[in-house]
């Protein structure tokens, strides 16, 4: 018997030993492929979207317009000699801010004080001559009493009187016209403000009233003034608030974030019919000088304040062909999106007229490509979305 089995035994062995073997790899696929099925199903399951949120808000905010401007000066004079002449003085220097009344030029005045004094002359000659024949009137008018001249003489007389003082009149005003012309020999500031660019020099000669050649230009920058359009649409509500101290905003390009506040002085009185805007000005104090004439800037028109507006993040609103919506993250972490009104924008806010979004609730405002009806939000800070680039 124990030869027997010594043969049989190696045979046995080897099957035995296959079979094992391709049990056990047969346990094996089987458990990897049940591990691997239920890995995906849990990732499913669990899968979440990264999100940033914010709360919707209730809050007064100011229902506000707006626009680009232009600034423009409050006064803007050209100055001309009245009288010609050669420049003998400039009395300051090109850039300067001048006051009202304050001289800036002096032209060559010799000839014009000679001008003075030969009107000074004649006056006082046929003044003198007036006064002879005034009294040769009062003398023969007497005499006509007395019946002792004829009135062919005292009508002679008479006329003489008249011709004499309309002339002695006339030397007057022949004076007074020398005297201005002196006077205008220094040319002066007819506004206060801020000189330009110079043109003309001591020893240039001037001409009277040459208006193609100005002298120089002032520019009043203070107050100063800043011209822009509004949509006729937007008519009803600029009239609406007229008579009362309307604010206006400016913010210039070289610094955006810092707004300089004014007040609404002009509103036009028709709607330009090819542009179909209004023209409108806002007045500034402008005391730092911060607004220049041809600047444009950015204008906000603050018409009143609106209370109880429901505000969300402008990032959280999406737009799409079928309207706007937002997200709004539900407590169990679900979102759903909801159709929205925005009427307005105002800062980094979007104020809602109308929709499924109520103050208090959450809403997304970064991620909402990623977003579905119904998806799970994973809600990440702003600052970990910072540092990891956004990636969770």
């Amino acid at each position: 018997m124990i030869p027997s089995l010594a043969a049989r035994s190696p045979r046995a062995g080897r099957r035995s030993f296959a079979a094992a073997a391709l049990e056990a790899l047969s346990r094996l696929v089987l458990a990897s492929l049940l591990l691997g099925g239920c890995g995906a199903k849990t990732t499913r399951r669990t899968q979440r979207v990264p999100v940033l949120v914010a709360q919707a808000e209730r809050r007064t905010v100011p229902f506000e317009i707006e626009a680009t401007g232009t600034v423009e000066p409050m006064q803007s004079a050209a100055i001309t000699a009245q009288v010609g002449g050669l420049v003998t003085r400039v009395a300051f220097r090109e850039g300067d801010e001048v006051r009202a009344g304050q001289p800036l030029f002096q032209l060559d005045a010799r000839l014009l004080r000679a001008a003075v004094a030969q009107a000074e002359a004649v006056w006082a000659r046929d003044r003198a001559q007036a006064q002879t024949a005034r009294l040769e009137l009062e003398r023969g008018a007497a005499l006509a009493a007395r019946q002792l001249i004829a009135a062919g003489d005292l009508d002679q007389r008479r006329s003489n009187f008249e011709a004499l003082a309309a002339s002695a009149r006339a030397d007057s005003a022949a004076l007074v016209t020398a005297r201005l012309n002196l006077a205008y020999a220094t040319v002066r500031a007819p506004i206060g403000g801020k000189t330009g660019n110079l043109f003309v020099h001591v020893g240039d000669l001037v001409k009277a009233d040459d208006t193609a050649n100005p002298l120089v230009t002032i520019n009043q920058i203070r107050p100063i003034r800043v011209r822009f359009t509004l949509p006729q649409a937007n008519l009803s509500d600029v009239r609406g608030r007229l008579g009362r101290n309307v604010r206006v905003d400016a913010a210039t390009a070289e610094d955006d974030s810092v707004w300089i506040q004014g007040r609404l002085a002009f509103v036009d009185n028709g709607v330009d019919p090819g542009s179909g805007t209004v023209l409108l000005k806002g007045e500034f104090p402008n005391r730092s000088g911060e607004l220049w004439p041809g600047q444009f800037v950015r204008v906000r028109l603050r018409l009143f304040d609106q209370g109880d507006a429901t505000v969300v993040p402008a990032t959280a609103v999406t737009s799409s062909q079928s309207g706007t919506y937002l997200f709004v993250v539900k407590a169990d972490t679900t979102v759903e999106a909801r159709p929205i009104t925005v009427s307005r924008t105002w800062g980094d806010y979007a104020v809602i007229s109308a929709g499924g979004v109520r103050p208090g609730e959450t809403v997304v405002t970064d991620g909402q490509l990623r977003l579905s009806p119904g998806a799970k939000a994973q809600i990440r800070s702003p600052a970990a979305g910072k540092g990891d680039g956004g990636k969770t």
